[in-house]
């Protein structure tokens, strides 16, 4: 039997609806809610659809989640997609191919944030490793506003996946918040890197950066420059340049 969850909040609920990837069994709104802007965009895909719609009290929903924003849709677990999916989007668009390799993310808002920006510079696909990470939760899904519904997200031994986009042409660039201690390897700044071709972007953890093999996959580290008095970006905010530097360097 599928696994079935509740995603929350309108944004979330919307776009799950809209991207038509998951089995959806109902939606529930919470009673006294006027049906008005996405919120009547979502009773509207709801009926085109057939899917039965509840009013039910706002404490119902509460439970769900204190930020359901008086909406909640039952539905199918995430479906994720394999690397070849990814590879199979790239050459349908045919585009210079464009993933992101997430290593063992742990906070679902940074998760969801990455996937969120991702979805808006046009990635292909994202990787996560098989273990140590956020899995793409309703909590993600809320935290991308529902971006992770329209995104290819492939679970995968991530040093197996990154030699097979480096046997697709792709140049593997890791995300470097400050060079490991004791090591004096060589850390590119955006001027210096090449982001316009084919590209896997690495972003590591919040805590620990990359992992070594991972790390030792790369053919490059790129580290954003700064002049301000805070040592280093977080793991979403870091990675979010880092992938408009791409789009910017890929439109050009």
């Amino acid at each position: 039997m599928s696994v079935k969850e509740f995603i929350y909040s309108r944004n979330a609920v919307y776009e799950t609806l809209r991207a038509k990837r998951r089995q959806v069994f109902r939606l529930q709104i919470a009673e006294g809610v006027q049906d008005k802007g996405r919120l009547s965009q979502i009773v509207r895909l709801a009926e085109e659809r057939k899917i039965p719609i509840l009013r039910v009290p706002r404490s119902a929903l509460d439970k769900i989640h204190i930020n359901h924003q008086g909406v909640a849709l039952e539905a199918s677990g995430y479906p994720y997609a394999d690397l070849q999916d990814i590879l199979d989007l790239a050459a349908r668009r045919s585009e210079p191919l464009f993933v992101l390799i997430l290593d063992a993310l742990q906070d679902p808002q940074n998760l969801g944030t990455l996937l969120r920006t991702a979805e808006a510079v046009g990635v292909h696909g994202v990787l996560l490793p098989l273990a140590h990470t956020a899995q793409v939760t309703p909590a993600v899904v809320n935290a991308s506003s529902g971006a992770s519904e329209h995104m290819l997200v492939a679970q995968a031994n991530l040093h197996q996946a990154i030699e097979k986009l480096k046997e697709a042409g792709a140049w593997i660039v890791g995300l470097e918040g400050e060079p490991a201690p004791g090591k004096r390897e060589q850390v590119y700044g955006p001027e210096k890197t090449r982001l316009d071709g084919p590209l896997g972007l690495v972003v590591g953890s919040e805590g620990s950066g990359m992992r070594p093999l991972v790390r030792q996959s790369c053919d490059l580290l790129m580290s954003l420059p700064m002049v301000g008095k805070v040592e280093s970006l977080n793991a979403a905010v870091a990675g979010s340049v880092a992938l408009y530097l791409a789009y910017l360097a890929r439109r050009t």
